[in-house]
């Protein structure tokens, strides 16, 4: 089995953090492929910025689907992730549903804890997007500045883990998502310290790609994830046009 794990974000140490969870939690015998976006942001923290991350995306899914059984977007408010269910034909996963679908099966609510305030209006909209909100027991943010991206799960581990357990007592959850492609591994490293369920956002997403690869369904020719008509375009990457008008 092969894997694409693309990043929309630009920042490799974010893929190598992204890997470092994936690649234990791949069965014996999957191939796991990553990509880093070739423009963009650091990291995505905004609306508009996941707009952006989410047509980087499906350029990137275009280029390289070819020859893989299934692809994980990963980055956690899943930028781009619908639109590529329409276009591909191989399952796609978005590495925040994935948390959040595992981590229904392990309790009633579950709690997103994350590193940038300026994540939660997003994480909100993904969350009610994928059909959650009943769900929720909260998003926690940290405040303030960080001094590098790709290593704010070491900078702040203390606070999240301080933030975590705040879910567990005030919000009553369940279940803990520490969410944001930068905090991939960092569950496996805290599960100890807090005393529910902590599910590592990019673990959930390979185990669920491989599981939707070996169930082999089809690709969808009715209802709303259908291929689109095609249509003409004008300025596209060649790859992604063909996804239009084959």
């Amino acid at each position: 089995m092969r894997i694409l794990v693309l990043n929309p974000n630009t920042s490799q140490g974010i893929t190598d953090r992204l890997m470092g969870a994936a690649l234990p939690a791949a069965a014996a015998g999957t191939e796991l492929v990553a990509l880093t976006a070739p423009r963009g942001f650091p990291y995505i923290a905004t609306r508009a910025e996941a707009q952006i991350g989410g047509a980087v995306a499906l350029e990137m899914l275009a280029e390289h689907h070819a020859g893989f059984d299934a692809a994980i977007i990963a980055a956690f408010g899943d930028p781009g992730l619908f639109g590529a269910r329409e276009l591909f034909d191989i399952p796609v996963v978005g590495m925040a549903e994935a948390a959040m679908l595992t981590a229904c099966m392990l309790g009633r609510r579950f709690a997103i804890v994350t590193f940038a305030q300026a994540l939660g209006p997003w994480y909100q909209e993904c969350v009610e997007s994928h059909g959650l909100a009943g769900r929720l027991a909260g998003i926690r943010m940290l405040e303030g500045r960080f001094a590098s991206v790709a290593d704010v799960q070491d900078e702040k581990e203390e606070l999240l883990v301080d933030l975590a357990n705040k879910a567990v007592q005030e919000d009553e959850a369940d279940v803990v998502i520490l969410a944001g492609a930068p905090l991939a591994g960092l569950a496996d490293k805290v599960k100890a310290r807090i005393p529910v369920p902590v599910v590592d956002q990019m673990a959930a997403a390979v185990k669920q790609a491989e599981a939707l690869a070996s169930l082999r369904v089809r690709k969808a020719t009715a209802g709303t994830f259908r291929r689109p008509a095609a249509k003409p375009v004008i300025g596209l990457p060649e790859a992604l046009a063909r996804r239009f008008n084959p």
